[in-house]
């Protein structure tokens, strides 16, 4: 029996959409897991900079010593990234082991669980850099209205390595940004093969 009058039958058809699937998912996990290992390198490198950014300075007779657990901001930031470095593991992990098996993902469950998983980190992530982007303007301009004084002229060493460690945690957050816009297609192409399969259903 021919497949749309052409001479290529079903069963073909179904080979040749199942082997392009399967390259496809090759070569988007390939693209996972580096953007994975990315999150997880540099939000542990932005953790690592901010737990011993700290400065110590002598005002007066009293010693002042600046450090991230002083502003609240700085502390959601070390837990996102924290959070962040240790789910990108787990998933990259997932994902080489899958990349071995040769395997391809078609569970909906399973997709829907890295999708949300994926966007609930791409979120907390932007959300934590955002926070302490604004502290670290605050520390720099300081605030009038709010009688905020600048405290970056006095702790410089403290601010130049929370600056690497926004710069840090932001390489993160874009990695995890397109990380999540890949978990949404590998989920939303499962949809698209279930209609394909149910057209080569009627065809047969």
């Amino acid at each position: 029996m021919s497949y749309l009058g052409i001479g290529i039958s079903p069963g073909n058809v179904a080979s040749y959409h199942g082997g392009k699937i399967k390259l496809i998912d090759q070569r988007l996990r390939l693209t996972e897991v580096l953007l994975r290992c990315s999150v997880s390198v540099f939000a542990l490198l932005a953790l690592i900079l901010m737990v011993t950014d700290t400065q110590v300075k002598r005002i007066f007779v009293v010693e002042k010593r600046a450090k991230y657990t002083d502003m609240k901001s700085l502390v959601f930031l070390v837990v996102a990234n924290g959070i962040a470095a240790a789910y990108s593991s787990l998933q990259s992990v997932r994902c080489v082991a899958g990349s071995m098996k040769g395997s391809v993902l078609f569970s909906k469950p399973l997709a829907w669980a890295i999708f949300s998983g994926d966007q609930a980190m791409a979120y907390m992530s932007v959300a934590a850099i955002a926070a302490a982007a604004e502290s670290g303007v605050i520390g720099i301009r300081g605030e009038e209205k709010l009688q905020w004084m600048k405290v970056c002229n006095m702790y410089s060493k403290f601010c130049n390595q929370g600056a690497a460690v926004v710069a840090s945690a932001s390489i993160a957050s874009i990695a995890m940004v397109t990380v999540s816009c890949i978990s949404a297609f590998s989920l939303f192409r499962l949809y698209g093969a279930t209609q394909r399969r149910l057209n080569l259903a009627v065809v047969k």
